[in-house]
């Protein structure tokens, strides 16, 4: 479905707020500022493709710079999407961007999913997790469990050969794993052959 002229229009002007931010905190390589639409913001638009229609909110893991939670929110418009980064500065520059782009439908929290306060107050609350290669796969699905609904869906971006991380998901979560896919991600002209290898791995849980 094209992006309305507003949508592209906020999505370009977070790449412009996180090319400013990135002179003052970490937030992605210095040597990919150059490709920041590409490699970041249309790459984090482009996995919207894959997401279930009836999904009405996700909660970001590691967002880093707002990746790939903010083109995500952008994007797909959901009522609810929590961006989570245990960084103060990168939180900081998240609630910043949230606040620029007037996304009244997206939060930041300054914290790790895991620990007790954050699952009291959040826990069976979400459809959806997401996270950018933030972590291997069995420890992405520990850490979305206590966060999803009896039914939800964990979608993770990754490079390279991820066979043996879904070995070991499989094995340590089989009673809650319910299915598997793998999408490959040729995402822009420039990556028909998808050298880097580039997907998006979605996991079907059910409690």
């Amino acid at each position: 479905m094209p992006l309305s002229a507003k949508v592209l229009n906020l999505l370009a002007n977070y790449a412009l707020l996180l090319v400013q931010k990135n002179q003052s905190v970490n937030l992605i390589s210095r040597k990919d500022v150059a490709n920041v639409i590409e490699n970041h913001v249309f790459i984090s638009s482009f996995i919207s493709k894959y997401f279930p229609t009836n999904i009405s909110n996700f909660v970001d893991i590691g967002t880093g710079g707002g990746l790939p939670g903010i083109p995500l929110a952008i994007v797909m418009q959901f009522p609810e999407a929590l961006l989570v980064d245990s960084t103060k500065k990168k939180y900081f520059a998240v609630r910043d961007f949230i606040k620029d782009l007037n996304l009244p439908n997206v939060r930041a929290a300054n914290a790790r999913v895991e620990e007790k306060s954050f699952i009291r107050e959040f826990g069976g609350r979400f459809e959806l997790t997401v996270s950018r290669a933030t972590v291997n796969l069995a420890k992405l699905i520990e850490y979305s469990l206590p966060l999803l609904k009896s039914k939800g869906f964990v979608y993770s971006l990754k490079g390279g050969d991820v066979s043996a991380e879904i070995r070991q998901a499989k094995g340590r979560f089989k009673a809650f794993v319910k299915n598997i896919e793998i999408k490959s991600l040729n995402y822009k002209p420039t990556n028909e052959k998808n050298e880097k290898e580039k997907k998006l791995i979605i996991i079907e849980i059910e409690r």
